[in-house]
């Protein structure tokens, strides 16, 4: 199985969200990335459930949905009743990681944890073993468009000899600035799912852009 390209809606043209859908829906994209955003845990707002319900309807793709918000344990229940079939939390926002976990899997939702660029992978070791993801965040949280930061690549590294050594099927995403001009190195590095906003959704040819993210060559999974 190849690895895995998630188009981040939050670039997605909001005046057309259908067209994009569409468009999103015969391509070669496998997941949505949705980012959720509480202007809390981040300096940002973004959307909730209602909106999410409506892009489910119009998706014929998993919604990987990515909670930037303080205490999402209160609101994982809704989220996946909204259509969220991967539910990713932030590792600083709970304080009780392992439960928050458990708790998106009695949901039936698939279990993420996302870790900010200055958080190392090593505070996974514990709980690497119950994760379906782990999202290691590229850019500042918060908004789209923003630079790559670099060091995560060796994070990546990192990360996939944790994975490796405990023998787990967790997925390694990767969140932020990731375009073609990055795609190859973080997938030789161990990543397996890429998740691109800006970088397709203001191409001149999105389709292309990610046929071309998709045809590269990286880490089978």
């Amino acid at each position: 199985m190849k690895h895995l390209i998630a188009p981040s809606v939050l670039a997605a043209n909001f005046q057309n969200l259908k067209k994009d859908f569409d468009m999103i829906n015969a391509s070669e994209a496998d997941w949505y990335h949705v980012d959720v955003m509480d202007g809390n845990f981040v300096p940002n707002i973004s959307f909730g459930m209602f909106i999410i319900k409506q892009m489910k309807a119009m998706a014929t793709k998993p919604l990987d949905v990515h909670l930037m918000i303080v205490k999402p344990e209160k609101y994982i229940e809704q989220f996946r009743e909204a259509g969220a079939d991967i539910i990713t939390v932030h590792y600083e926002a709970c304080p009780h990681l392992h439960r928050t976990i458990q708790q998106i899997h009695t949901t039936g939702a698939k279990a993420g944890v996302a870790l900010n660029p200055h958080t190392p992978v090593s505070v996974l070791e514990d709980i690497i073993e119950e994760l379906d993801l782990v999202c290691l965040m590229s850019v500042n949280p918060g908004f789209g468009g923003q630079k790559f930061i670099y060091q995560v690549i060796p994070k990546v590294r990192k990360l996939k000899e944790m994975i490796d050594t405990r023998n787990t099927k967790t997925l390694i995403e990767i969140d932020g600035g990731v375009g073609l001009q990055n795609a190859e190195e973080l997938l030789k590095a161990g990543a397996n799912v890429l998740v691109a906003g800006s970088a397709v959704f203001k191409s001149e040819n999105p389709l292309d852009t990610i046929s071309r993210m998709k045809g590269i060559e990286g880490m089978v999974i």
